[in-house]
């Protein structure tokens, strides 16, 4: 919630999602999302990292951002150009991951 909050007081449009299975409805519902921002850690059969290898092989140019306060992946776990923020994540780095990835796409 806070994330959304900044985000959106940032300007951006944002959509949530309770686990990867909304998050995955959510993309099919909205082609326009560019970057996703997922929790290692959430409920459901799918964990993050899980969802961030399927919307990499499934949706190429969406920018990925993978957080967790709990796990530190390694970076070969992660899918290709995706980003990890250890949490608590520091929202003025959160912005310029969001930046960078967005300018670059």
């Amino acid at each position: 919630m806070i994330l959304v909050d900044l985000l959106e007081g940032e300007g951006y449009a944002v959509e949530e999602a309770s686990n990867a299975a909304e998050a995955l409805e959510v993309l099919q519902a909205l082609p326009s999302i560019r970057i996703v921002v997922t929790d290692i850690q959430m409920p459901g059969s799918m964990d993050g990292l899980r969802l961030a290898r399927y919307i990499r092989d499934a949706y190429p140019p969406i920018a990925l951002i993978v957080s967790s306060g709990a796990v530190r992946p390694e970076q070969d776990a992660l899918p290709d150009d995706a980003v990890f923020l250890s949490k608590p994540v520091d929202h003025r780095e959160l912005l310029r991951v969001i930046e960078d990835r967005l300018s670059a796409a």
